[in-house]
Parts: structure tokens; sequence; C-alpha cells
């Protein structure tokens, strides 16, 4: 009985080191054992917890971008709507008197309305989604800079900061929303009809259309769930720094697309998983910070994320071509 399970615990433990996320995953481990042999200031465990705060913002905004991207889209206004969601928080507490509690509210309203706005020209003018988030990309930064008037927003209550610099249980507050995020977000994905729907889009749009799927409702709320995950990540960005500023979030869309396609969900559409997207979000965190604390500029640390991003597809497909051999070559 052992002997007849051992080839086939073999096969699934190969399989899953040869998928993209086995790969990512070892390069993951051999950053952080070099990488620790480098500083003693690493591997300790305020700077690990300094870092799941620092990444808790991409995080959540990379999650609902593992969707988008799956289904052949791109949001590259999601850096704007962060910094447009901030400045809404910040001005209706400060210039209007809403209550803060409120004005969180009206923040995340924001961010959804801002992704509903790009899905509504995407699925029903027919702009593509390069073409109109290019656009909002533009039209939310300029906006927020013209809400703000070039002023920060400061002296929020101390009840507000639990968000960005408090703790539960010894382990940042927003790590805990992270996570569940990412729990819910992958049980949606994998284990949904709405989950298999964005993968048959990201397959063939047109085909996934006479199946008889609500292609334009999924679409429409994908980049509506993008917004709001972002509103999100700005009163917890804002939580964290203390200020608001309109600048927040710029090159955020960058950092969240590089996780996105490290993580392996194809540009294309069509393959992807949130697991790879957690993955390429905590490799890209560990390396600036390790990178950074080793005497590394952060040109070189682009360089070195680029090299890991390309590393990562070119081994996956080695070891997929391989396998594919492998397998031809059995059956024959």
């Amino acid at each position: 009985m052992v002997d007849s399970d051992s080839p086939s615990l073999w096969r699934t433990l190969r399989r899953l080191l040869l998928s993209h996320e086995g790969v990512l995953f070892l390069i993951l481990i051999a950053s952080l054992m070099f990488l620790a042999t480098q500083t003693d200031r690493f591997l300790t465990t305020d700077n690990l917890l300094n870092q799941c705060r620092l990444m808790a913002e991409v995080g959540l905004v990379a999650l609902p971008m593992t969707y988008v991207i799956i289904t052949g889209g791109i949001d590259l206004s999601v850096g704007s709507i962060l910094g447009l969601c901030a400045i809404v928080l910040g001005v209706a507490w400060k210039n209007y008197g809403v209550p803060l509690e409120l004005a969180i509210v009206i923040c995340l309203m924001t961010g959804a309305l801002a992704g509903a706005f790009n899905g509504w020209f995407i699925t029903r003018v027919g702009v593509p989604p390069l073409i109109m988030t290019l656009a909002t990309l533009a039209l939310y930064r300029g906006l927020a800079e013209g809400i703000s008037q070039s002023r920060s927003v400061r002296g929020y209550p101390e009840w507000f900061y639990q968000f960005g610099q408090g703790e539960f249980l010894g382990i940042p507050t927003q790590l805990w929303l992270l996570v569940a995020a990412l729990l819910i977000a992958a049980f949606v994905l994998s284990r949904t009809v709405f989950g298999r729907t964005l993968y048959a889009i990201g397959h063939n749009e047109t085909g996934a259309r006479f199946a008889g799927m609500a292609v334009n409702r999924s679409k429409m709320l994908i980049y509506t769930i993008s917004g709001f995950m972002a509103g999100i990540a700005s009163f917890i960005f804002v939580s964290r720094v203390s200020t608001t500023r309109s600048d927040m979030g710029t090159g955020l869309e960058l950092d969240v697309i590089a996780a996105v396609v490290l993580g392996g969900t194809s540009i294309f559409g069509g393959t992807g998983t949130i697991l790879g997207t957690a993955l390429g979000v905590v490799l890209i965190q560990l390396l600036k910070n390790g990178l950074a604390l080793t005497g590394v500029k952060g040109d070189a640390t682009i360089m070195v994320i680029g090299v890991v991003l390309i590393s990562s597809i070119l081994i996956t497909n080695f070891a997929r071509s391989r396998q594919f051999s492998a397998a031809g070559s059995g059956k024959s």
C-alpha cells in the first residue's frame, strides 16, 4: 500500500514544486536565506512586522487587480483612486465637520464610485481598459490635488491610528485585515461561479458571452471592487502615516501590477491565483527591505526585482516544458 501511494505522492509534490507558485515560494525562501546572511537586522521580529504594515496597502489593492488582469484587463488608476479617497476622507472630516466614522464610509464609497466609473466606460462605451484607466489615473489625481489645494490634513483622533499603527495579539491590525481579504478573495476566485466566469472571460470573452455568462456585469463588478479596495487601502495608509496628502498612492499601480504578474497571473488573461499574488507581494516587499538594509540603492533594487520577475517566469516555463515533454514521452 505504501509503495503504491509513494509514486502518486511524489507526482503531486513534483507538480506543486513545478507550478509557478511553487517556484516563487522557493525563490522567496532562497531570498530570505541570502538576505539574512547579509545583515542581522533583516530576520528580526520587529522588522518583519513592520514590513507587514508596509505591504498591507499594496496587498489589499493587488487582490482585485488579480481579478482584473485574469479577465485580460488592467487598472492603472488605483494609485490615483487611493490618493483621491484619502483627500476626500481628510477634507470631509476636517473642512466640513463630517464625523470621522462617516468620512471613512464616504471615502470607501468614493473608491467604489471611481472604480464603477472605470467599469461603466469599459463595458458600456467600449473604451479599452488601458486607455480608460490611464485617463482616470490623471483625472483622479487632478481631482485630489484640486480638492486638497496643496494642503495636508493632520490631527486625527487616537482611535483612528489603530487601523494603521495598532496591533491585535501582537500582530499589526492591517495584517489581520489583509489576511481576511486574501482568504475571501481566494475562495471567491477558486470556489464560486463568479470566479470561474472571470477565468472564462480571460480565456475567450466572446465564447463566454455565447455561453450566457454575465460578462459586462462581472467586469463592472471587478472594477468597482478594485476602487473599493483602493478606498480601504487609503484610510489604512492615512492611519499609518498620520496625515493626508494628494500625492498619496503615486506609483502604487506599478507595485501592484508587478506583484500580480510576478505571482503568475498572465497579463493576457485566463490564468492566475490569489496565492501567487500573495507570494508576489511578500517577495517584492522583503526584497525592497532586505536590499535597503544591505545598502543597495533604489535603482538597483528595481533592477533586482526585474531580474527576479524574469527569472521566475523563465524557470516556470522551463519546468512546464520539461513536464510536458516527460508526459509526451511517457504516452508514446
